[in-house]
C-alpha cells in the first residue's frame, strides 16, 4: 500500500477520534442543541423523501437516522422527548420552505 494511502487513513482515523472525543466531553445541554441542529437536517431529508401527510413515518425515519448517528441517544432522551423535539425541527424545516424558494425546491423537487 502506498505510504500516502496509509498517511491519509491515519489522518481520517485521528480526525474521527478527535471529533468523537470532543462531542462526547461536551455537556448534556450542548449535546441537545447538537442533536436539535442535526435534527433540522434530518427532517428535511425526511420530507424529501416521504412527503407531507406520513408525520409517523417522517418521526420513524428520522428516530432510526438519529440513532445510527448518535447511537447513544437512546439512553439520554424517552422517545416522547425526541418526538417533541423532531415536531419543532418540522415547525423549523416549514418556516423554511415558506420563506425560501431554494429550500422549498430542494424538498419538493
Amino acid at each position: 500500500m502506498d505510504s500516502h494511502v496509509i498517511g491519509a487513513i491515519i489522518i481520517i482515523i485521528i480526525a474521527i477520534i478527535s471529533v468523537t472525543f470532543q462531542f462526547l466531553h461536551l455537556t448534556k445541554e450542548k449535546k441537545i442543541a447538537n442533536i436539535k441542529e442535526w435534527l433540522k437536517y434530518a427532517v428535511t431529508i425526511a420530507e424529501k423523501e416521504l412527503g407531507s401527510g406520513t408525520g409517523q413515518l417522517k418521526l420513524r425515519q428520522v428516530y432510526n437516522m438519529a440513532v445510527t448517528q448518535f447511537p447513544w441517544i437512546v439512553q439520554l432522551v424517552e422517545f416522547e422527548q425526541f418526538s417533541k423535539w423532531v415536531d419543532e425541527a418540522l415547525d423549523w424545516m416549514k418556516k423554511q420552505i415558506d420563506e425560501n424558494k431554494a429550500v422549498d425546491n430542494y424538498v419538493n423537487s
